[in-house]
């Protein structure tokens, strides 16, 4: 599948029915589209199975309920939702996308409260999400933009609000010629890509941000067991943008990002190791178990 993402053949299911791809449209008017009142996951399909699916369904609808935006589908129906779609398309091994949002009704401001919730399941197919650099190792910027503080927004729904600084930051780095940016957080401490998450080999241990004011990613915490499952030390600490020199190996995860090494943050150089490949060798063999 290429082309523009409105211009494609396929089905997406949307609000309960399943409709031609360039039909599934919204109103200018929505109330998303002008206060980002919208939360997504994004899953792989892998052999026709989506990797920990009913987790990602569950957590839509927990973003649904942080950012006061209570989704009217159950787990179960979600779960119907995004099989109709592979089916549908006669996918296998795919990337999905769920999405729930305000959509256009009696209210445009703010306040949004008689709006109707609404949800649609798209799913296409998508190589690695950084290219060459799954084997290569990428090469990130340092965003100037920060992840910020809890108290401020709600950290960890994955609303699509919470993205607009990660794109500005890819955007700059992609301008520089990198794949992404690492971003810091609000108090200054090593946060995660705009993204995946990230993490770091010193010494035959490893060490990963703590995600407290930021997605504690689904890819993030099965890499983590898979890494204690080897008998491996995982510091889940604060890191400061200094450490980086001292570290050997870089990784980032995700959905997209499965996982990808790194090369190169900022001027910070790291190795594409052995434990790098090993973890990526044994997510692969996870997700297609």
């Amino acid at each position: 599948m290429s082309g523009a993402y409105d211009d494609r053949d396929g089905k997406i299911w949307m609000d309960g029915e399943m409709v031609e791809w360039r039909d599934a449209q919204v109103h200018i008017l929505t109330h998303a589209l002008h206060y980002a009142s919208s939360v997504f996951e994004g899953e792989r399909a892998y052999g026709g199975r989506i990797f920990m699916s009913r987790e990602h369904s569950g957590r839509l609808l927990a973003s649904g309920e942080a950012i006061d935006m209570p989704i009217p589908w159950s787990v179960d129906q979600i779960e119907d939702a995004k099989a109709a779609v592979l089916e549908a398309n006669g996918f296998s091994d795919a990337y999905v996308r769920v999405v729930a949002w305000r959509g256009a009704g009696p209210d445009m401001g703010v306040s949004s409260k008689r709006n109707p919730v609404r949800m649609a399941v798209a799913a296409w197919e998508w190589g690695a999400y950084y290219g060459d650099a799954k084997m290569q190792g990428a090469k990130l910027d340092i965003s100037k933009w920060k992840r910020p503080s809890p108290e401020t927004i709600p950290s960890h729904a994955k609303a699509a609000g919470l993205y607009m600084i990660c794109t500005m930051s890819k955007h700059a780095a992609e301008a520089k010629g990198c794949s992404d940016s690492l971003m810091m957080d609000y108090r200054g401490y090593v946060a995660e890509a705009t993204g995946a998450n990230v993490f770091f080999v010193k010494d035959g241990e490893v060490h990963t941000p703590l995600a407290d004011c930021f997605l504690n990613g689904f890819t993030r915490q099965r890499v983590i067991g898979l890494l204690k499952d080897r008998q491996i030390k995982v510091h889940e600490r604060h890191i400061m943008p200094e450490e980086l020199e001292g570290f050997e190996q870089c990784w980032l995860t995700g959905t997209a990002a499965e996982v990808t090494p790194v090369g190169q943050i900022g001027d910070y150089r790291f190795e594409v190791g052995q434990l790098t490949r090993d973890i990526a060798e044994e997510y692969e063999a996870l997700v297609r178990a």
